[in-house]
C-alpha cells in the first residue's frame, strides 16, 4: 500500500525537500503552502498530514482545529516553537505529535512510519475477532490459530464471517446461500453443505476444534 502524505509549510525549498524524500522511500506526497491549499488537498484522502504551524493566514492550530472533526488521520505539527505550552496547544487541539525545527529527515520519516503503523493496528484491531484460540482478521480476511494461518477460499471465508459474526445464531442454508451468494445467484443453496463440510475440515485438521454447529433439521451455528 502506498500511503499519501500532505505536506503544509510556507517554506516552498522544506516543501519539496520533504516530499522528495518521502517519495524516496515509496511514500505518495502532495504539497500546500497555505491553509487554502491545505484544505483543497484533503480531497486526496492523506494518510498522515504533516503541518506546519507558522503560516499566514490562518495557521496550523488553527487548520488542524478546522478539520479535525473530520480528518481522523493522524497530523504531525512541524514547527520552530519549542515552548512547552505551544506543544501542549497543538496536542490539545487534535495534533498527533510535535516536531521542532531544525529536525533530520530520517528522524520526520521514522515518526511517520510510526503513527501509520499505529494507525494500522488500531484498524485491523476493530476488525479482529476471536473464539477461543482462533483468531479471523476481517480486514485482511485472513484465519490463525496459534500463530498458524489457515486458508479458505473466498466463499468458505464469506460463510465463516457470517456464522462467526452472529455466533450463536442458527442459520438455514437458503439465508446462507442468499447472503453469501446474493438473492440474484442461480445455483443451488445445496452447495452450502459442502462449504460448511470443507470449513470444518480446515478448522479440524489445524485446531482439532470443530467451531460450527449443526442443528438438525434447522441449520447450522458457530459455537459461542
Amino acid at each position: 500500500m502506498q500511503y499519501k502524505i500532505l505536506i503544509v509549510d510556507d517554506e516552498p525549498m522544506l516543501t519539496e525537500l520533504l516530499a522528495d524524500y518521502l517519495g524516496d522511500m515509496g511514500y505518495l506526497p502532495f504539497m500546500a503552502t497555505d491553509s487554502v491549499q491545505a484544505m483543497e488537498k484533503l480531497k486526496e484522502s492523506p494518510d498522515l498530514i504533516l503541518l506546519d504551524i507558522n503560516m499566514p493566514g490562518m495557521d496550523g492550530l488553527e487548520l488542524c482545529k478546522t478539520i479535525r472533526d473530520e480528518v481522523t488521520c493522524p497530523i504531525l505539527f512541524l514547527t520552530a516553537r519549542d515552548a512547552e505550552q505551544d506543544k501542549i496547544n497543538g496536542l490539545l487541539i487534535g495534533g498527533d505529535d510535535y516536531i521542532t525545527k531544525p529536525f533530520s529527515l530520517p528522524e520526520v520519516a521514522a515518526r511517520i512510519s510510526a503513527h501509520l503503523r499505529r494507525e494500522a493496528r488500531t484498524h485491523d484491531s476493530s476488525r479482529l475477532l476471536a473464539s477461543q484460540e482462533l483468531l479471523v482478521n476481517l480486514s485482511r480476511r485472513t484465519v490463525h490459530f496459534k500463530g498458524t494461518e489457515i486458508e479458505f477460499s473466498k466463499r468458505e471465508f464469506d460463510i465463516l464471517e457470517l456464522l462467526l459474526t452472529h455466533a450463536g445464531q442458527v442459520f438455514d442454508r437458503e439465508r446462507i446461500y442468499e447472503s453469501v451468494w446474493g438473492l440474484d445467484a442461480s445455483g443451488d443453496s445445496g452447495v452450502v453443505k459442502e462449504h460448511i463440510r470443507k470449513i470444518r475440515q480446515k478448522l479440524q485438521s489445524v485446531a482439532g476444534e470443530d467451531y460450527i454447529e449443526t442443528v438438525w433439521g434447522v441449520g447450522y451455528r458457530w459455537k459461542q
